[in-house]
């Protein structure tokens, strides 16, 4: 063994945990099978956007801490393979393994006494013990002596790792105890407190520290819906509830989205005891794009030939994050309904248009991702000189603080270049 760790995976999860690894002196081995991604990393050009990470790029490769491999069976040349690999929901409710199966597989042979095995990815409960389980059966090799496997889940929100991870506690579950202490040694580089439990109870609270996140957001959904047919105000009941209230703190609605909390439900839902309960909370905020649409209908009538400019691409304000955003969804369903559709996202690595090429003449615009561009009244007063006519604005975030979800707005005198980007 040559390196002290690899990471199989250079995505969003694994990339800047492999680079955060080098910067604090240890030699690693970053594995992934998608050859422009390694090739991009290789010339030092981030992949994504993660703010600090272009830099941190730099300055690890030139330290030269950093070996890239395209073939999984250089992970095991380290000391310890942490796999943080993408763990998608099939469409039965239950949990993809095959992309976690394959690694192992590829490293299996190549496993030997002493490695580690270290699992960051997002897995449903008793994973863990499943990859212990494997590698004793497929090698021999006797967990906790001969080889330790630990769950160490990642939690760091989109676009903050390099401020949450030397902060954000590590919950660390070994398999065993030995186990254990391999993973909080090798995650203690980072200077974050580090907290110790069993596996699945570390599996159980990364999954479920999404899945209420997605179900405290699909109440005030559900509320906005509510308000809707009840010719309320969803932006003043919020404040009713939470106005020097104790027990209050609703969050606002919005597009609730992101692969994390999209799919983390899957993971407890196929074995629950309450089947169907986190089910209904996902068609709540899957069904937001409807409402909207319906919305908007309700209003203007038919949407065959209307112009409608969708604000945001990615799920995430001010991140380039694609993955499982519902403005995907939405702009779908607007082109079912015949509608004209533009788009503008000034972080989203799709093509999209500019703001003024995106609103100019459009009768609607719908604010699908919060980004700060599309924040404030300054905004709002942008949005509307660009359109240059009468303009139902769809805020279900408020933004651009109208003050409602559907606020009709007529053409407003704008000081020059207050439209300009």
């Amino acid at each position: 063994m040559d390196a002290d760790v690899s990471v199989i995976g250079l995505g969003r999860v694994g990339l800047p945990l492999a680079l955060s690894f080098a910067d604090r002196g240890l030699k690693v081995i970053g594995v992934d099978r998608d050859s422009e991604r390694l090739a991009a990393v290789a010339s030092g050009q981030m992949p994504f956007k993660e703010t600090g990470t272009q830099e941190l790029l730099e300055r690890v490769l030139a330290s030269g801490r950093l070996e890239l491999a395209q073939g999984a069976q250089a992970a095991t040349r380290a000391r310890d393979v942490v796999i943080t690999i993408g763990t998608p929901s099939l469409s039965h409710i239950e949990i993809d393994l095959r992309g976690i199966r394959s690694a192992l597989d590829d490293v299996m042979g190549s496993l030997e006494s002493g490695h580690s095995v270290i699992l960051r990815s997002t897995i449903a409960p008793g994973t863990t013990e499943w990859v212990a389980g494997y590698i004793f059966k497929q090698r021999g090799l006797a967990v906790g002596d001969e080889i330790f496997v630990a769950h160490a889940p990642e939690r760091i929100a989109v676009d903050r790792f390099l401020e949450e991870i030397g902060t954000l506690p590590c919950i660390v579950g070994g398999v065993d105890q030995p186990s254990g202490d391999r993973a909080a040694a090798l995650f203690a580089v980072f200077g974050a407190p580090i907290v110790r439990t069993t596996a699945v109870q570390a599996e159980l609270a990364k999954i479920w520290t999404n899945i209420w996140r997605y179900t405290s957001f699909a109440l005030p959904n559900l509320l906005m819906m509510d308000c809707e047919r009840s010719g309320a105000n969803v932006f003043e009941v919020i404040e009713l509830i939470n106005h020097d209230y104790p027990r209050g703190g609703m969050a606002a609605p919005g597009f609730t989205a992101g692969t994390c909390l999209r799919k983390d439900f899957a993971f407890s839902e196929e074995r629950s005891n309450a089947p169907g309960m986190l089910l209904a909370v996902s068609r709540v905020n899957e069904s937001v794009p409807l409402f909207v649409i319906e919305g908007i209908k309700r209003r203007l009538g038919e949407l065959r030939n209307r112009k409608v400019a969708v604000l945001g691409l990615t799920f995430k304000r001010d991140t380039d994050d694609e993955r499982d955003s519902l403005s995907h969804k939405l702009i779908r369903l607007l082109e079912r309904e015949l509608a004209d559709v533009t788009v503008c996202d000034p972080y989203a690595s799709s093509s999209t248009q500019s703001l003024e090429e995106a609103v100019q003449g459009a009768e609607v615009v719908v604010v699908a991702t919060n980004h700060t561009e599309y924040s404030g009244p300054e905004a709002l007063r942008a949005v509307l000189a660009a359109a240059g006519r009468d303009l139902l604005v769809v805020d279900p975030w408020n933004a651009l603080e109208s003050g409602e979800v559907f606020a009709t707005h007529a053409k407003v005198d704008v000081p020059v270049g207050l439209g300009e980007r």
